[in-house]
């Protein structure tokens, strides 16, 4: 692993936010204007995405996908002192809060709710052109573990073992379960990339698609230097 590919790694998934701001200003016109998203489900205003929309539905379980690999990095952060793998999730921590927020905050700008009691995780991935799917056997190929909310999440009980677990053995597990919760957040971006209609989300969900395969490949020669590799 080498300090230029891991800058560049960083540099492509930073990339992804300001790419996303520079274009929230459209969105925001494009929601006064009655130029925005469709009405795909639910009601909403003139312009703005519907409640069941595939831009509301990604940015509502985006959110909670982002949070998690937060907690995860944060978690790590504290149980090695292997400067490569803190800087990891230093970054991917900070990323993915930034991200995180400017997905709550079109939330907001739409008014729509953060979270819906009747709507299932990734429901809206079964719209439009992707046709109907099973939940039991995942999206993107990959299957929901049991005790996990979406593909890719971990569960309470692989939480705890990176929070029982320290050195070289939190290190392979992070590394393993980021990887797994990158393959998921990937296929999810994707599909907003292809469904959603409001151009700054659809250019956030790209960087993501393009940051998160970068780090997967860094986070692969990460676990190969330690004696490992994913877990699938």
């Amino acid at each position: 692993m080498t300090r230029s590919r891991t800058n560049r790694t960083y540099w492509a998934a930073g990339a992804a936010v300001v790419l996303a701001a520079l274009f929230a200003a459209g969105a925001t016109f494009a929601t006064a204007d009655g130029s925005g998203s469709g009405d795909a489900g639910g009601s909403a205003a003139p312009g703005t995405p519907a409640l069941y929309s595939p831009d509301a539905g990604f940015a509502r379980d985006m959110a909670v996908h982002h949070q998690q690999a937060v907690e995860m990095s944060f978690i790590v952060r504290d149980r090695t002192q292997d400067e490569p793998v803190r800087g990891l999730a230093y970054d991917i921590a900070n990323t993915q809060a930034n991200q995180r927020g400017m997905l709550l905050g079109w939330l907001d700008l739409w008014g729509l709710p953060k979270v819906v009691a009747d709507e299932p995780p990734m429901s809206w991935m079964e719209m439009g052109s992707m046709g109907s799917m099973d939940h039991s056997a995942g999206h993107g190929g990959q299957a929901t573990k049991p005790g996990a909310l979406m593909p890719g999440m971990a569960t309470k009980e692989e939480l705890d073992r990176l929070r029982g677990s320290s050195g070289r053995d939190a290190e392979v597990l992070y590394l393993q379960l980021m990887t797994e919760h990158h393959k998921g957040g990937v296929a999810m971006a994707q599909g907003c990339a292809k469904q959603c209609r409001t151009p700054a989300e659809r250019a956030l969900a790209q960087g993501m698609v393009e940051a998160q395969q970068s780090e997967m490949k860094l986070m692969a020669d990460m676990l190969k230097e330690r004696g490992a590799a994913p877990r699938s």
